[in-house]
């Protein structure tokens, strides 16, 4: 068994389930969607994207794709909390927070597709 291959599924599988269960609950409701939850899927979403830096097959440039969308996402919904919150006086409106949470889904389907890569690259290695 490799390490490097456990730590690099690891951070996958980690970025995966922190923005679902962020995603989870009713869109509009703050109550339902932790900013801390947030910052984790965000912080662990970058570290899975610096790990598939070393990557040089085809399967390991769309991994490097998948994560920087799911990073993309991630920053965005980051950001349209912060400035709702911090700079404008809107707050974390039902309106927002469906941006947010919405951002989100989409950072989480590009994990969906991470997951399926490796789960497909793993399986075809083994044959």
């Amino acid at each position: 068994m490799h390490t490097e291959k456990v730590f690099f599924g690891f951070f996958i599988l980690l970025a995966l389930t922190l923005n679902f269960g962020f995603f989870l609950g009713e869109i509009d409701n703050p109550d339902h969607h932790n900013v801390y939850e947030l910052f984790a899927a965000l912080f662990v979403s970058l570290v899975a994207t610096v790990l598939k830096l070393g990557e040089r097959s085809q399967i390991g440039a769309l991994l490097l794709a998948a994560s920087l969308v799911a990073d993309l996402q991630l920053i965005a919904a980051a950001t349209v909390w912060a400035v709702a919150v911090h700079v404008t006086d809107v707050g974390l409106s039902p309106m927002v927070m469906a941006s947010v949470v919405s951002l989100s889904g989409g950072a989480l389907l590009a994990n969906v597709v991470s997951a399926v890569l490796v789960t497909v690259e793993t399986a075809t290695l083994s044959r």
